[in-house]
């Protein structure tokens, strides 16, 4: 597998309709109104593609300054994600991941640095604590208050109405479902207490609900898997031209 970065406005539209195919198979209710407004709304693409040059998975990312109680702060957004379960053993779209990331990060921002994303998949929420010692909301611990009104205040600038505070989930007036492949839980997998908090806080994830979940992305919150990927982050491709074929 190859791992690839570039800027979200140098995509052909050909690799756009590839990346919205990709969704389409393994997500209900993706139009391409809605993915491409999400997509607008990045600024780095990060690509995944097998020895035949097909694209396998891809997400998105873009990277703001935030001011919160006098503080300046670095957040990443996480945008559209998927990895096609044939290429689900594979570390590339991680670790191409962390490493733009970092790399955007120490070109144009200062601050601590926080990640929000929403997961409305158990297989998401659970390749988290893989990586990262502390990420909220988590079962080992109540989120620190701090960190709750950090999660409130970037969720609802971000997200509107469409957040739920007291549930700490959003839910958007036209959700994308897990395909009937993916959306079950398998027998057993309950019995992981990570995936048990998750299926508690976001009992309606099968029909699209979001868990908003925080973590900062720092050395000393990384797992020794975490920093594995960090390691490997370097072997991947960040591109400054247009690419895309559209396979």
């Amino acid at each position: 597998m190859i791992g690839r970065t570039c800027a979200r406005d140098r995509l052909v539209p050909e690799l756009v309709d590839a990346m919205l195919a990709l969704m389409q198979r393994h997500f209900a209710g993706v139009s391409r109104e809605r993915f491409e407004a999400d997509l607008a709304d990045k600024d780095q693409v990060v690509l995944v593609t097998d020895q035949h040059d097909r694209l396998v998975g891809f997400s998105s990312f873009s990277l703001q300054q935030v001011r919160l109680g006098g503080r300046e702060l670095d957040v990443v957004y996480s945008g559209d994600t998927i990895m096609d379960p044939a290429a689900w053993r594979t570390p590339v779209l991680a670790a191409t991941w962390i490493g733009a990331v970092l790399a955007e990060h120490r070109r144009r921002c200062t601050g601590r640095l926080y990640w929000l994303l929403l997961v409305s998949g158990f297989r998401t929420y659970r390749f988290l604590p893989v990586f990262w010692r502390e990420l909220w909301p988590c079962y080992r611990q109540p989120t620190p208050p701090e960190m709750q009104r950090l999660m409130h205040h970037l969720a609802r600038v971000r997200y509107g109405d469409a957040y739920d505070a007291a549930s700490g989930v959003v839910r958007f007036a036209e959700p994308q479902c897990l395909a009937p492949h993916l959306a079950g839980i398998p027998q057993g997998r309950l019995a992981d207490p990570h995936v048990a908090h998750f299926v508690r806080l976001n009992p309606g994830h099968a029909a699209g609900d979001e868990l908003v979940c925080l973590t900062e992305i720092t050395d000393e919150n990384l797992t020794r898997a975490g920093r594995r990927m960090v390691r490997r982050s370097g072997a991947y491709q960040v591109e400054d031209r247009t690419i895309g074929d559209g396979r």
